[in-house]
This record gives C-alpha cells, sequence and structure tokens, in this order.
C-alpha cells in the first residue's frame, strides 16, 4: 500500500502521560535540591528518572499552578495524586477545615497533607508524619538530620518555637533555643533541611548536612 501521506506533513509529538505522582515527587525534591543536592539526587535515581525528566515534571507542574484556567490547587492536588489515601476534620483555631492525606513512596512514614478550607481554598500543603507511624527522637540538636523530621515535631520537641518567613512559599523557618544556643531549623514542603546555629558574634553558622553540631 502506498504511504499517502503528505511529504511535507508534521508528525505530532508523541502524547505525554498524564502528571502523577512519581512526577510529583519530582517536583518536591526539584525544592529540597535547594539545601540537599545530594540526598534529592539519591532520591531521584530511586525513582529511576534523569534531570531531564525532573525539569519536564517541575515545568508541568508550574504551568498547572499559574494557569488561568487552573480550578484551584484542591482540584490541582487531586488531579496528581488521586483520591487521598484519608480525609478527616481538623480545627485550627476556631476554624474547621479538611485534611487530606496522600502517600508519598519516597518516604513511606510520611504523607502529604493538604488542608483545605469548607470553599475548596487549600490553607497548607506540606509532609507530615503518617498516622501511627513513629516519629524520631529529638533530644537535642545533634538529633536534626536532613529528612529527619518535620516542623510538627520540631516544634514540639523544641518548644517554645518562633516561627520565621520563609524564604520561599514551599519552605518554612523555625527559631528556637537548645543547649544554650540560638538555632534556626529550614523546612522544605515541611520537611527539615538543615539547621543552623547562632556564632559567638551573633550570626548564624550553616553546619551542612549533619545538623547542629
Amino acid at each position: 500500500m502506498r504511504d499517502r501521506t503528505p511529504r511535507n506533513a508534521v508528525t505530532p509529538p508523541p502524547a505525554r502521560s498524564p502528571f502523577g505522582p512519581e512526577a510529583f515527587q519530582l517536583v518536591l525534591l526539584r525544592r529540597m535540591a535547594d539545601f540537599q543536592p545530594g540526598l534529592a539526587e539519591e532520591a531521584r535515581h530511586r525513582l529511576g528518572a534523569s534531570l531531564a525528566q525532573q525539569r519536564e515534571a517541575n515545568k508541568r507542574w508550574q504551568a498547572m499552578v499559574r494557569s488561568p484556567r487552573s480550578r484551584g490547587a484542591l482540584a490541582r492536588y487531586r488531579s496528581a495524586l488521586g483520591p487521598p489515601e484519608s480525609t478527616g476534620s481538623r480545627a485550627i483555631g476556631d476554624l474547621r477545615c479538611e485534611a487530606l492525606l496522600w502517600p508519598v513512596p519516597l518516604w513511606p512514614d510520611l504523607r502529604f497533607e493538604v488542608l483545605a478550607a469548607p470553599d475548596g481554598a487549600v490553607w497548607n500543603e506540606w509532609l507530615v508524619r503518617a498516622p501511627g507511624a513513629r516519629g524520631p527522637v529529638l533530644e537535642s540538636p545533634r538529633d536534626l538530620r536532613p529528612w529527619s523530621a518535620t516542623v510538627d515535631e520540631v516544634a514540639r520537641a523544641f518548644a517554645p518555637v518562633r516561627p520565621m518567613e520563609g524564604t520561599a512559599p514551599t519552605r518554612w523557618r523555625l527559631a528556637f533555643t537548645a543547649s544554650g544556643r540560638a538555632c534556626v531549623a529550614e523546612f522544605t514542603y515541611g520537611l527539615l533541611q538543615r539547621v543552623e546555629q547562632a556564632a559567638e558574634n551573633g550570626d548564624l553558622n550553616d553546619d551542612g548536612n549533619d545538623g547542629v553540631n
């Protein structure tokens, strides 16, 4: 049979796979790589993804976030992650919201939590400890290893803490005093990335990947 395709016909690009949980994890790692490039690269390899695939996943996610046709953050998470593993009611002060949890295979003991208002607006989105999972033992700043703890776990272990403005929408910072030293813990999507401590001159020093010494 003769090929009737016109010589100047343009071959359409292959259809892109749906944006799913694996692509979403690549987005999380892209942001965490700002603090922990080694850990993020190792995790990316566990997912079997290339840097190009990670960049593409991040590009697609940002396009969904910024799209004028977006149905909202909650609908976006449901579309990307599927039905939540569990839902429940949560009180924040005098307000009630819905807490939706999704599993995150890279961190089996964690869940991605979205807190949504009754009208569907998303109030918060971050990683939390999975219900029933045992959290880390945090007795001193030395226990604060990268990716070892969540915001609420550090806040409970080293209370009182002072929330600080993050350097990006997906980042949180907590200031606290431990072992007689002022410390600042930095989080991405709610997961601990690094801890800094005050030097003798009052400046904050980065102690790298091993927590505060």
